[in-house]
């Protein structure tokens, strides 16, 4: 998860990081339903229902050309939000959170239509996220996600996943 703004060296890295790993990267991502599921299973959520969050995940979508362009014609993006729970498997996410995000709650957006999300309250959690999902074909071409993929994959422990995915 990107939590300051890029400097020249860091899109070096990114771009070598690319050039390396990008020959061995198939399309590997799940459907977002899946990456519900996971979420759902493996922590105590809370749905959230407030249109002032779920407008923030489809304007994520539909304001970044980036992602946009994952929105079908003549589709209608659909949101889902999630708070974690301090509670049990939650527990871990809360006491390991970054600096920045102590004391917030942690929020998981879904967009339903382009299979975006994002975390709000724990870089832990969105890195675990992204590399249970996976990425699709156009985010193979795009260098950042390819390099952020591969370290969150080595973050993982499982480092092997990128030469099998």
């Amino acid at each position: 998860m990107l939590m300051q703004e890029p400097t020249p060296e860091m899109v070096r890295a990114w771009k070598e990081t690319f050039e390396t790993y990008r020959p061995v990267l198939k399309p590997n991502n799940k459907p977002i339903q899946d990456v519900i599921s996971y979420l759902k299973q493996k922590y105590p959520v809370t749905e959230r229902t407030e249109q002032t969050l779920l407008r923030v995940v489809i304007e994520n979508v539909t304001l970044n050309e980036y992602n946009a362009q994952k929105i079908p014609a003549g589709k209608t993006p659909l949101a889902l939000v999630f708070q974690v729970e301090d509670a049990v498997s939650g527990k871990n996410l809360y006491e390991n959170q970054d600096d920045i995000f102590k004391g917030c709650a942690i929020i998981v957006g879904f967009e339903l239509v382009s299979g975006y999300f994002m975390v709000e309250g724990s870089s832990q959690l969105w890195d675990e996220l992204f590399v249970f999902r996976g990425l699709d074909e156009i985010d193979l071409t795009n260098f950042y996600l390819v390099a952020e993929y591969v370290a969150c994959v080595k973050k993982s422990g499982d480092p092997d996943r990128i030469l099998i995915s």
